[in-house]
């Protein structure tokens, strides 16, 4: 009976003892996974002090139309932004970025007056970008500033310059399924110029796909 007391004692305790060693051996947990990625969902972290640059997707332009439904304005085949990664936290969260330029080339006008368009030259950047994992993208100027776009056209009348400003700043839409970041409707209003332009305007775009160090950018 001794005995097999003691053989009963020492499988119990071998028993208890396993689960401990497998839980000891259980792969450790998943590293945290930054808002930021490339490579693919849940990849490698996008390094703070990245650039990250983007041109307009393929077969796309980018349009400032006088209505949110109508197709008089200025239509613009490229166009290209670059930005700095400033901050890119643990998902879900919010990364931040700098915008530090972007150009508009290859554009023109359908508006009754106007000859061709000059220029469109985005003002006071940089402009500070944030990007949600939920894929919300806001943009917003410095404090006490204004995002800003100036357009110069050459019309009947001459050359004449006009000033448009988003008060509210901007809103678009991160896609991983294309890298892509969209902006649509985005409203303007002229703060100064010919009458020529359009007293309102409204800004859609899409930018595809996003890239740092030729890499796809993806938002977790």
């Amino acid at each position: 009976m001794r005995m097999r007391s003691l053989l009963s004692l020492t499988a119990a305790a071998a028993a208890l003892a396993l689960p401990v060693a497998v839980a000891a051996s259980a792969p450790a947990a998943a590293a945290d996974v930054a808002v930021l990625t490339t490579g693919s969902v849940g990849g490698t972290s996008v390094a703070e002090g990245s650039t990250i640059t983007a041109s307009l997707a393929t077969g796309t332009t980018a349009t400032l139309y006088s209505s949110s439904t109508g197709t008089s304005g200025i239509t613009c085949t490229a166009s290209t932004f670059t930005a700095t990664v400033s901050g890119n936290p643990t998902a879900p969260g919010t990364a931040t970025e700098s915008l530090t330029g972007q150009t508009f080339s290859g554009c023109t006008s359908n508006v009754v007056g106007v000859l061709g368009v000059t220029s469109v030259t985005v003002n006071n950047l940089p402009y500070t970008t944030a990007v949600s994992s939920d894929g919300s993208v806001a943009v917003t100027p410095a404090s006490g500033s204004a995002i800003q776009t100036t357009v110069v056209l050459r019309t009947l009348l001459g050359s004449v310059s006009c000033v448009y400003q988003a008060a509210s700043g901007l809103a678009g839409t991160a896609d991983n399924t294309d890298n892509s970041i969209k902006f649509a409707n985005q409203q303007f209003s002229r703060t100064s110029g010919s009458s020529l332009c359009p007293a309102s305007g409204f800004w859609t775009a899409k930018y595809s796909p996003v890239t740092t160090g030729g890499e796809p950018v993806y938002v977790n």
